[in-house]
């Protein structure tokens, strides 16, 4: 077997590899809260990421990632052969640092990881000086900025929540005035961030205030049709469970019906995110091995499109990882770092989402990842600081701090065990 064979079938083998720990540690993202909440069970979590995964990795999925190489390491000078090995170390070792972190029940940011392998094969290859360090400490902002910035605004929204609606003097009444102002927003933007980083790959020609305008006309539509169906459906409960607006003495009830609800509007922000990953992350896993193809000079990549082959590798391993490993980090998100309720599981996913596109509008360095969890930290905040388990953001934030320089480690012993075997 010739020298090109190996390195497309172990390109592939690894690609499947991190493809398979995204699905089992990022995709904790979008549903961990949700199965928290018991908004929807495990089982169905599963299932939901897994369809909204593949659909945002296979419909919009297709673009070969802004070269994070060429961001972080200065490869001028560089031999096709040495770069295609490097970048496949930097692939298997990353996925190495992830799988443990899994393992361990630990989120931990893909995108770091795979910048930490390419950090690795960098200074092994012409040594520090190759680094861009001012690019990685630019990087190394987004473990201080994304948690801080989604946990203001997990902890703001739920706040608003809770003096607005769920202390109120009456609650139902309060949850029917504001619903469709909470659709609204919700849905603006929900479509806005899935916009600019979900479908950025599309290339749209719009411009913010013009997807502005557009998803603020959708989102209306949206607010007024399903504010109609939702408070429908909250009057059946009412009738169902013999309670009324008025009567305070029966909050408990109103409160479940009021959690009831969000449990809805929690999942379908749930799916949104599981879309925009998929469609956006996906890239982690299939850019290099699309980057590796190209390099080695076959004719199957055309037009700076990822070929359906490639596609189906990762969107299959991601749905695997999923399948088969999910439930860890996903049970961490979602139980261990704070107890959550469908209002603050909204509250997290919705914050999240907000968080990453300020970030995306004012260029500042957000992983989704650290993001989710500063927002259930700021929902957790908003009971005390009590209710907040520190022994395992303890481990959480230790884990951030490692990823660049684990990924760096297994990136080096991956490229030298590359080169003594061909």
């Amino acid at each position: 077997m010739d020298t090109t064979t190996v390195l497309l079938t172990l390109t592939i083998i690894a690609g499947l590899y991190m493809a398979w720990n995204i699905g089992a540690n990022d995709v904790s993202n979008a549903m961990g809260t949700s199965v928290g909440s018991k908004a929807i069970s495990f089982k169905k979590a599963i299932m939901i990421a897994a369809v909204f995964e593949f659909l945002g990795a296979v419909l919009v999925g297709n673009h070969v990632t802004d070269t994070i190489r060429s961001k972080i390491v200065d490869f001028t000078g560089i031999e096709n052969q040495t770069l295609i090995m490097g970048m496949l170390a930097a692939l298997a070792g990353s996925a190495v640092w992830i799988n443990i972190a899994t393992f361990l029940g630990l989120p931990v940011s893909t995108t770091h990881a795979i910048i930490g392998g390419v950090l690795g094969f960098g200074i092994v290859w012409n040594g520090i000086g190759a680094v861009k360090w001012g690019t990685v400490g630019y990087i190394a902002l987004s473990w201080l900025i994304s948690p801080i910035l989604g946990g203001i605004c997990g902890y703001l929204i739920f706040i608003w929540i809770r003096n607005k609606i769920l202390d109120s003097e009456n609650p139902l009444r309060n949850f029917i005035r504001f619903l469709p102002f909470v659709l609204f927003f919700s849905s603006l933007i929900l479509l806005l961030s899935m916009f600019f980083k979900g479908l950025k790959s599309l290339k749209l020609d719009l411009s913010f205030p013009q997807a502005l305008g557009l998803f603020s006309l959708i989102s209306l539509v949206v607010a007024l049709v399903f504010s109609k169906i939702l408070t429908s459906f909250i009057m059946k409960k009412i009738r169902n469970k013999q309670l009324t607006e008025e009567n305070n003495d029966q909050y408990g009830k109103q409160y479940h019906v009021i959690e009831g609800t969000f449990k809805y509007l929690q999942i379908i922000t749930a799916c949104f995110m599981a879309f925009a990953h998929g469609s956006n992350d996906i890239a982690n896993a299939t850019g290099p091995i699309a980057a590796i193809v190209s390099s080695l000079g076959s004719n199957l990549m055309k037009d700076n499109q990822i070929p359906v082959w490639i596609l189906g590798v990762g969107a299959g391993g991601i749905i695997l990882g999923l399948f088969t490993y999910g439930y860890k980090v996903m049970r961490t998100m979602g139980e261990k770092i704070t107890e959550i309720s469908p209002t603050r599981g909204f509250s997290a996913e919705f914050g999240a989402a907000f968080t990453v596109l300020l970030g995306s509008k004012l260029g500042l360095p957000v992983s989704t990842t650290h993001t989710i969890v500063g927002a259930i930290i700021g929902i957790g905040f908003a009971r005390g600081i009590a209710a907040i388990n520190k022994s395992v953001l303890k481990n959480i934030f230790l884990s951030w701090f490692v990823t660049l320089p684990a990924a760096a480690v297994f990136t080096v012993v991956s490229y030298l065990a590359l080169k003594w075997f061909l």
